[in-house]
């Protein structure tokens, strides 16, 4: 599937110079025909941040802070907060990583197993170089020296009740456990803005693609809520533990819940620092 030439207009009309040249120093491990051995191609990187850059830039309006402590080389595990109903925020946290580190580097964002299942979407986000949550996966990117971003809540947060947003739901462990096995550091996120941007009303029992449910938004198009995006110090599970530790129960549940109580206070020191939802 080659970039579709919707993509390729919107590359031409939102792709600021500044921003192409910045891509200009993109590196990806091609296998030969510029693909790796996911999927991703770096033709589809720039479209997709073509496509998503008026998104970005004048419908989420995206601030970050702290993306000095994402690493400019090796591997590290992003682990964020979920919400919204749909994933835009994995879209945004994708842009602003590529956008403002130096060289650009590309986050491998770990899509939920039934995504795979969706027609066309699923191969536009291998494509940008979102990956399937195996655990196959992990070890080869991370060995390969990646960013991996994970959204530990799962798919049970992007449902959370109103009443619930920015309390983190049970926090899965997958990712302490395969940070310390790679020997990698771990950044937590918070994400402001997402949990507001499409309340759900209802979650329909209807499973088209795998879906656990078909949610029912509170309106049509998400809100056009301000995002803020705060990278937290990167944890050093790489040095604070061995990598034989990995399967130590105790060990790595210790691991994830200071992963857990780092996004949790990013998610306060958000809240407290903006001025309201849409600004």
């Amino acid at each position: 599937m080659g970039v579709p030439l919707t993509f390729r207009l919107m590359e031409k009309r939102y792709l600021t110079p500044e921003l192409r040249a910045h891509l200009e120093g993109l590196e990806i491990a091609d296998t030969g025909h510029g693909f790796d051995s996911f999927g991703l191609n770096e033709e589809w990187i720039r479209a997709g941040a073509g496509v998503f850059a008026p998104l970005y830039d004048s419908w989420f309006r995206v601030d970050s802070t702290g993306i000095e402590h994402v690493p400019t080389e090796g591997g590290a595990v992003l682990a964020a907060n979920h919400a919204g109903t749909i994933p835009i925020d994995g879209m945004m946290i994708w842009n602003d990583v590529l956008r403002k580190t130096t060289p650009p580097r590309v986050v491998r964002t770990v899509m939920d197993h039934f995504v795979n299942l969706l027609p066309a979407i699923s191969i536009i986000f291998g494509r940008c170089g979102a990956v399937g949550g195996s655990r196959g996966n992990f070890h080869e990117l991370l060995e390969r020296g990646e960013l991996i971003s994970v959204f530990p809540e799962g798919l049970p947060a992007i449902g959370k009740p109103w009443s619930d947003r920015y309390t983190l739901c049970d926090w899965r462990q997958g990712h302490a456990e395969m940070a310390i096995r790679h020997g990698v550091p771990i950044v937590p996120i918070g994400v402001i803005g997402s949990e507001e941007q499409l309340p759900t009303l209802m979650r329909l029992p209807i499973h088209l693609f795998g879906l656990p449910y078909l949610p029912i938004p509170a309106s049509p198009v998400p809100l056009p809520t301000k995002y803020h995006i705060y990278y937290g110090e990167p944890i050093p599970v790489h040095e604070d533990y061995r990598r034989d530790q990995a399967d130590d129960a105790d060990v790595v549940r210790e691991a994830s819940e200071r992963v857990k109580a780092a996004v949790a206070g990013l998610l306060q020191r958000g809240l407290s620092e903006r001025t309201g939802v849409f600004r």
